[in-house]
């Protein structure tokens, strides 16, 4: 049954029974493809349902005054994309899928079901979002501490081992649909300074992206120049997961 995203996802944070598995997998009956470029939730809308990404890659956003555009996080297979926003009057941030997307539209009464009647999945949930901050606060730091090479090499690093535990990498490989753009989206670089680092990533044999595939060639050392520690995302099944 953990073919399922989501399922992989909560397993990457949590032991579920058979019984929990089969609950979340019920949040996933209402299934809606996202098209590429498309907003999943708007700045300023007041969505009446939580969605989880199970196909595609998306990103959490904010346009700035000067029209530009800032990334928060970026959303893979397994994700929530916002598990408090029907508590909260509006949005303050907007979620676009970056590549075509399949997503699961749950209601909160589903959720507050599930949280009442399995504490253990219920606890899945609330770590899963407390991984999420914990990453934004991370970004926040790399980003105000990092110098470009720190920053972009800590991301790569920092979505490959995300990838992996919701099995989406083969041969130290993850097709990851991200444009140089984004990426300085994510890292306040310009798209010409990312091309930069990638090309010093490549050089070093760190870490190179060919055709939509990033492949990192040593993780260890590219842990090291980057200073990427996964310790925050505390995973701990990170080591024991095939």
């Amino acid at each position: 049954m953990l073919h399922n995203p989501l399922l992989k996802k909560l397993a990457s944070v949590d032991h579920l029974t058979e019984t929990e598995e089969q609950a979340a997998m019920a949040l996933c009956h209402d299934v809606r493809a996202i098209p590429r470029r498309k907003d999943i939730v708007s700045e300023g809308t007041s969505p009446d349902r939580i969605h989880i990404i199970l196909e595609g890659w998306a990103a959490r956003y904010n346009v700035l005054p000067d029209g530009s555009r800032r990334i928060t996080a970026f959303l893979l297979p397994g994700d929530f994309c916002e598990i408090h926003a029907t508590v909260l009057k509006k949005m303050d941030h907007s979620i676009i899928a970056l590549t075509d997307c399949q997503v699961a539209f749950v209601s909160p009464e589903q959720i507050n079901s599930i949280a009442g009647s399995t504490p253990s999945l219920a606890r899945a949930f609330w770590r899963s979002t407390l991984i999420d901050e914990a990453i934004l606060r991370r970004w926040l730091v790399k980003g105000g501490r990092s110098d470009a090479f720190e920053a972009v090499g800590h991301l790569l690093g920092e979505l490959y081992v995300r990838a992996r535990l919701v099995g989406l990498t083969s041969d130290h490989s993850l097709e990851m649909p991200l444009t140089q753009e984004e990426i300085g989206d994510a890292t306040g670089l310009t798209p010409v300074h990312v091309n930069r680092v990638l090309k010093r990533l490549r050089e070093f044999e760190l870490a190179t992206i060919k055709g939509g595939t990033l492949r990192i060639n040593n993780i260890e050392a590219l842990r090291q120049e980057s200073g990427f520690n996964p310790d925050y995302l505390h995973l701990s099944v990170y080591d024991s997961r095939p």
